[in-house]
């Protein structure tokens, strides 16, 4: 039988390429989104704010793909706190509330952004390191995903995911971030196969995944998240630099390394 997965924030980047893959697999979908944008498909909802208008589109859902939130690594405290710590412990409620199987979430690759300039593999063991408001609140929804796991028993999924672009989600040089940003792209096919597999998967407790296409070079571990669900990238491409994007690099390198000096100053001394 096919599943029934409702989709936050479905009018979206990756809820509009998700939705129509899902749909072409025939699969029964609930859209929400706090901007209906003229479809008569989507309930217009703002999730921060609980409303049982809104929750009961949870009722007999197999999976929950939670892509709702404020996504730009720019988001205030401000928006993060209503719009992705509380939105996202709502979207959880409503889920358990419910019985809904599964909550797929979309943390961020955000929450590792610290680690860019050191070495070694970007496990999701490997401690978090969020530099920005948007980072910290990805990871709070991940925490927040195994308290609900822990306490209730709700299966729960997170993504780490990589660079998705809007459109034709090409990789080259254009991408933001110089050699990091292009070492983390995900290609919108493998964006699909890593959601598709997401949902269908058995035996799952409580997992937080990176998803990233099959990148030459990248630090990004994808072999835990390939075993624990079947992901199978077909995409990777490796990075394209030039004198004007290395320069800019090792920029953001000292800036950085900067940044992380001066903070130890400051927690050392006493207030």
């Amino acid at each position: 039988m096919a599943p029934t997965v409702l989709i936050t924030g479905g009018t979206g980047n990756l809820g509009t390429k998700l939705r129509r893959h899902f749909e072409a697999l025939g699969w029964t979908l609930r859209i929400l989104d706090v901007e209906a944008r003229g479809d008569a498909a989507v309930v217009e909802a703002d999730l921060s704010v609980w409303n049982d208008r809104w929750v009961d589109q949870f009722a007999d859902v197999d999976a929950v793909v939670h892509l709702a939130g404020r996504p730009s690594p720019r988001t205030s405290w401000g928006d993060a706190v209503r719009y992705n710590f509380d939105l996202t412990q709502n979207t959880y409620e409503a889920a358990v509330r419910h019985g809904a199987r599964r909550v797929i979430f979309a943390s961020s690759n955000w929450t590792m952004a610290g680690h860019r300039f050191a070495e070694g593999p970007l496990t999701t063991d490997r401690d978090p390191f969020p530099i920005n408001p948007y980072g910290v609140s990805k990871l709070v929804g991940e925490r927040l995903g195994r308290s609900y796991h822990e306490r209730w028993g709700l299966s729960v999924i997170c993504f780490r995911i990589g660079y998705c672009q809007r459109g034709e989600n090409l990789p080259g040089r254009h991408m933001g971030w110089e050699s990091w940003g292009q070492l983390m792209w995900l290609s919108d096919s493998d964006l699909r196969n890593g959601f598709e597999r997401a949902v269908l998967a058995e035996g799952i407790g409580f997992e937080v995944l990176n998803l990233m296409s099959d990148n030459p070079g990248m630090r990004w571990d994808i072999e835990k998240t390939r075993r624990v669900i079947g992901y199978a990238p077909r995409d990777g491409a490796a990075p394209v630099l030039d004198d004007e994007l290395r320069a800019d690099e090792e920029a953001a390198r000292r800036l950085q390394t900067g940044w992380m000096d001066l903070e130890e100053i400051v927690a050392a001394r006493r207030w």
